[in-house]
C-alpha cells in the first residue's frame, strides 16, 4: 500500500465516523430540509430516503447548492428536494423524477430578481437539468 492510498484511507475512514449532524452543521442546507414535505406532512406519507438517496443529496448539497449558497450570498430556499414514490404521485411529479434519487431540489430565493440570479450561477456548476420553471417562481436543478 503507498502512502497516497494509506491517506485516502484515512480520509475515508474519518468521513464515515462523523456523524451526519455534525457534517450538515458545516453546510446551509441539511437532508432534513431536503425531505421536508407539507404534502406528505398533510396526507401521512412517509417521505423518509433510503441511504442512497441519503447520499445523493449529500451529493448535491456538496456539489451545487452549497456552492451556490456561498456564490449568492443570501438565503437559498428548498421547495423541493427528496420524494418517495407516494409523494412525487401526490404532487404530480414525473415517473422518472430525479427528486425520486434525491438528485433534485427545486430552489426560490424569494423574488423572480434572486432567482435569475441565482440561475445565472446554478449554470457553472455541476449539474444534470436546470429549469428556469413557471416564469421564474423557482428553479429546478438536479446532479
Amino acid at each position: 500500500m503507498n502512502k497516497h492510498t494509506i491517506i485516502a484511507l484515512s480520509v475515508a475512514a474519518a468521513e464515515a465516523a462523523t456523524p451526519l449532524d455534525a457534517k450538515e452543521a458545516a453546510s446551509h442546507f441539511t437532508i432534513r430540509e431536503l425531505t421536508r414535505s407539507s404534502t406528505a406532512t398533510r396526507l401521512g406519507i412517509d417521505n423518509t430516503p433510503p441511504p442512497v438517496a441519503i447520499e445523493n443529496m449529500h451529493r448535491l448539497i456538496n456539489e451545487v447548492l452549497e456552492p451556490a449558497r456561498i456564490q449568492f450570498g443570501a438565503p437559498i430556499y428548498v421547495n423541493s428536494g427528496y420524494r418517495c414514490q407516494a409523494l412525487n404521485k401526490a404532487v404530480g411529479g414525473v415517473a422518472r423524477s430525479y427528486h425520486l434519487q434525491g438528485r433534485a431540489a427545486d430552489l426560490n430565493t424569494g423574488s423572480t430578481e434572486g432567482n435569475r440570479r441565482l440561475f445565472e450561477i446554478l449554470r457553472t456548476l455541476p449539474h444534470r437539468e436546470l429549469i428556469w420553471e413557471r416564469g421564474g417562481i423557482w428553479i429546478h436543478v438536479a446532479l
